[in-house]
């Protein structure tokens, strides 16, 4: 459904194999490489889990997890900004035919990506900067951003070189409709999610 595929890179992995290290002396953390650099991220918290169950029902809702595409919780996305450059989006939204797409480290063509969401914990700055560059890059369709620091939701469309054409915030009170590209209609409603994913206090 997006763009350019990536050729399948050959060679030792010392990135690679320092991700995987980490992963397993880490349990329940993500690793991820994106321009050239190791990012790892700490387990999300319970608001997180509970805003990403909300996020799934309307694409199910919509027929978007069956026979054309499938949602998919952590799913490498294989990255072109680097050579053992990869990413892993809290949800994604990818043509059935993933399987066929894999790349290694299991991680997937970007081909087959239709849209990539991300909910935005401490390290949030990664979600809005690195990750836009890395999936514009990648000529993911859709990238849709739920920031709880600054309570927005973004729907960038539009990827052209190593930015998106169309970045558009909305705000609590807003229902936003996804670009039908995605392969069906679902609207968001921003105040509903970003209450859902409202960061814990303690007293």
């Amino acid at each position: 459904m997006s763009a350019a595929a990536v050729e399948r890179p050959y060679g030792k992995r010392p990135l690679i194999a320092e991700a995987n290290r980490l992963m397993d002396r880490n349990p329940g953390y993500r690793v991820e490489i994106i321009g050239g650099q190791i990012l790892v991220s700490p387990p999300p918290d319970g608001p997180h889990g509970d805003v990403m169950t909300d996020l799934t029902l309307p694409f199910i809702a919509a027929g978007l997890h069956g026979t054309e595409s499938r949602l998919i919780q952590g799913i490498g996305l294989w990255l072109p900004t680097g050579t053992e450059d990869y990413a892993i989006p809290d949800l994604s939204l990818v043509d059935a035919d993933y399987r066929d797409h894999l790349i290694e480290n299991n991680c997937y063509d970007p081909v087959c990506f239709r849209m990539v969401l991300e909910v935005t914990s401490s390290n949030y700055r990664t979600d809005l900067r690195t990750k836009v560059t890395a999936y514009a890059e990648a000529k993911v369709p859709v990238y849709v951003i739920v920031d709880r620091k600054h309570q927005r939701l973004h729907v960038l469309t539009a990827p052209a070189g190593d930015k998106y054409e169309n970045h558009r915030p909305h705000a609590p009170g807003e229902l936003v409709t996804l670009p039908d590209t995605i392969g069906a209609e679902v609207t968001l409603d921003v105040a509903a999610i970003l209450k859902a994913g409202q960061p814990e206090t303690s007293d």
